[in-house]
């Protein structure tokens, strides 16, 4: 007869399971509340207790830390010795562990939870079991997740744990256990930048291929999803996300996160917004948007802060989209743009700030670990340097567009009026080609008279101030912080336009 070790937290499918295993002739040993169930459900089992000679003490938190147990996960079959050290003293092998862990995570995402009660949902019995049977997988079969429970009854019934099979199994314990020591090690830091970086991500999705179609790709979320995410987002209609949308898609929400004080439409394309428009209702909103640049916006994403109604409905539907994002929509609206069988309509709680949290990107041998750029400047936080004052209309302008130029590729700039973006330059190496561009564009629109330009980046040379005059540009926003400020300020002045200094650079590379 074999032996099998149940200790679960999760007691879904648990009975089904312990059932099977006693047809296959396995001897069931037990801990805990994973006895009681077993028990109540009339299988015939054996309380951990019994195997130890030891009963569960200290409010349970000891009761399978124990050589009888160890031993009988890890001695290795093929080796005489281990075999006979077992037979000396009485210890039966383990040959199934079915094992998950106390819910931490769970625990410390309910509100207001406390340190000691987070603490005692820190597991110690359960990983040191699975890691046992997982370092000898060759003759333990270590399972963790209920889902596999099917899996491991057909494998059982035909004989068909092969090695590469079980070293799988193991796999997965290591990689659950390691992310449960993870989220652990970052609720309980006291800097936010330790000496040791420890991450854990899940599995969210396979994609179909990453950014070109000969790259794999799979999307992972974070162990602590934030409810403001794309991979938290209600996927109402449409077909599988893939990579790049996924990466544009992020990217729409941390820059309609800025605009929250009215209806709100940003339009995106490869990471950059193609237009940003404000209004008193989301029609005007996405109407703006749209007409910032109606190019770009051709198979593109559109993210909405307030509902779809039917009117904007219709006028999306126009138009080719991948995706559209929004709080809600009305049942008229979202059958208007149900209509399209591969159209994206995904839901998402606005009211959820973006947390606070850390951004991570890659690099070769690493990863790059920053705060998330979350500041916004208010008018109250400009410096005028110029001789020539703002009007209300500019001001209100050049706070619109310091919002909106911060979410463009460095070297990065944004011609817009208040509540719409005109024309943006971006991701050029040096800033007066940014500068060309986003002029260029803006041009075309009809309200450039009133338009005004805003920079991520100080302007180190007076060029970028002398081309946006020469073209109209009569107020600009850019950090300062320059040694070469006074060049910029002094060129403002002989032309007379505005320059305020935000005092907050915005790189985005």
């Amino acid at each position: 007869m074999q032996r099998a070790l149940l200790s679960v937290s999760d007691k879904t499918g648990i009975v089904e399971f312990a059932t099977e295993l006693v047809a296959l002739d396995f001897e069931l040993v037990s801990t805990g509340g994973t006895l009681k169930v077993l028990a109540q459900a009339g299988l015939p089992v054996v309380a951990i207790d019994d195997v130890t000679g030891f009963p569960e003490m200290l409010d349970g938190r000891v009761k399978s830390l124990h050589p009888r147990v160890h031993a009988g996960l890890l001695a290795r079959r093929d080796l005489p010795a281990h075999m006979q050290t077992l037979a000396e003293h009485q210890i039966t092998p383990i040959d199934l562990v079915v094992v998950n862990l106390y819910p931490f995570k769970e625990t410390i995402k309910q509100p207001d939870i406390k340190l000691a009660q987070a603490i005692e949902q820190i597991d110690i019995g359960g990983p040191s079991m699975l890691r046992s049977a997982a370092k000898n997988y060759v003759s333990v079969l270590p399972v963790i997740d209920p889902t596999d429970y099917e899996k491991v009854l057909e494998l059982l019934h035909t004989n068909g744990l092969t090695n590469p099979i079980r070293k799988a199994f193991a796999a997965k314990v290591f990689a659950h256990t390691a992310a449960y020591d993870s989220l652990i090690a970052t609720y309980l830091a006291e800097t936010e930048f330790p000496e040791k970086l420890t991450l854990s991500y899940e599995k969210f999705a396979n994609l179909r291929y990453g950014e070109n179609s000969h790259q794999q790709a799979t999307a992972y979320r974070s162990a602590m999803p934030e409810a403001y995410s794309i991979l938290s987002a209600d996927i109402m209609h449409g077909k599988q996300l893939s990579y790049n949308n996924l990466r544009d898609a992020d990217t729409a929400l941390r820059i309609i996160a800025d605009f929250t004080d009215q209806p709100t439409v940003v339009t995106l394309k490869h990471m950059n917004p193609a237009g940003i428009g404000q209004a008193d209702t989301i029609y005007d909103a996405w109407d703006k948007a749209f007409k910032a640049d109606d190019i770009s916006i051709f198979g593109g994403i559109v993210v909405l802060n307030r509902e779809v109604d039917l009117k904007t409905a219709q006028a999306m539907h126009q138009i080719f989209l991948e995706i559209i994002i929004a709080p809600s929509y009305t049942p008229e609206a979202y059958a208007e743009l149900a209509k399209k069988k591969n159209l994206r309509l995904l839901k998402l709680p606005f009211a959820q700030p973006i947390a606070p949290m850390k951004d991570v990107v890659s690099v070769l041998g690493g990863v790059l670990v920053q705060d998330r750029d979350l500041e916004t400047e208010r008018a109250s936080d400009f410096t005028v340097v110029s001789e020539k004052q703002p009007t209300a209309d500019q001001l209100a302008s050049l706070v619109f567009a310091q919002k909106a130029v911060k979410h463009i590729k460095s070297n990065a700039i944004m011609v817009a009026v208040a509540g719409q973006t005109l024309g943006m330059g971006a991701g050029q190496p040096n800033r007066i080609d940014s500068v060309k561009m986003a002029i260029q564009k803006a041009q075309t629109k009809v309200a450039f008279k009133e338009a005004v330009l805003a920079s991520d980046a100080f302007f180190p040379m007076a060029d970028s101030v002398a081309y946006a005059a020469a073209h109209g540009i009569q107020a600009i926003v850019e950090p300062g912080g320059s040694i070469k400020d006074q060049a910029s300020i002094d060129k403002a002045n002989e032309l007379g336009i505005v320059l305020v200094f935000s005092k907050t650079r915005h790189f985005k590379h």
